[in-house]
């Protein structure tokens, strides 16, 4: 019975949100180590595509079309809801984007802290597990803001 019952809540592959989260840290440490800024706005870019949730953005093409077949990872499907997900992937976008914008202005410590603080929260949830943009999206729901009517599944 509670097989059937998972079959009706909504489904998030895990290992796809990791390998977006893997995919962010390889740009931006990257984009840290060679000081390049355009690294940064193009995980903005991918980050900024994926939270509209088109099947064509960068970091899901990237594994459907690579690392699950060539069997780098497995699929982890779980109930879940996508709401959180794309707003953690805002959030994130959103961060780097300012974070690139800082950097080609010439404010190179300000747009690395930016940048870094993606780095924190992206190992957090590659390594620990926890998606702080998730936590964030249900802590906004729990207070009743619009937009944010997704709950928690246990």
């Amino acid at each position: 019975m509670a097989s059937a019952q998972n079959q009706t809540l909504p489904q998030v592959d895990q290992t796809a949100v990791k390998a977006a989260q893997a995919i962010t840290l390889i740009l931006l440490l990257l984009g840290f180590v060679l000081d390049n800024p355009w690294l940064v706005a193009v995980a903005a870019l991918c980050q900024l595509i994926g939270a509209t949730g088109v099947r064509w953005a960068p970091f899901a093409l990237v594994y459907s079309l690579l690392v699950r077949p060539l069997g780098i990872l497995k699929p982890n499907v779980q109930p879940d809801h996508h709401a959180p997900h794309r707003f953690a992937s805002l959030v994130g976008g959103v961060l780097d984007a300012a974070a690139a914008v800082l950097l080609f202005l010439g404010a190179p410590v300000a747009g690395w802290i930016l940048a870094w603080i993606v780095i924190v929260l992206a190992n957090l949830n590659v390594w620990a597990g926890f998606c702080m943009g998730c936590w964030m999206y249900y802590a906004l729901s729990r207070l009743g803001l619009p937009g944010f009517r997704r709950r928690k599944i246990s």
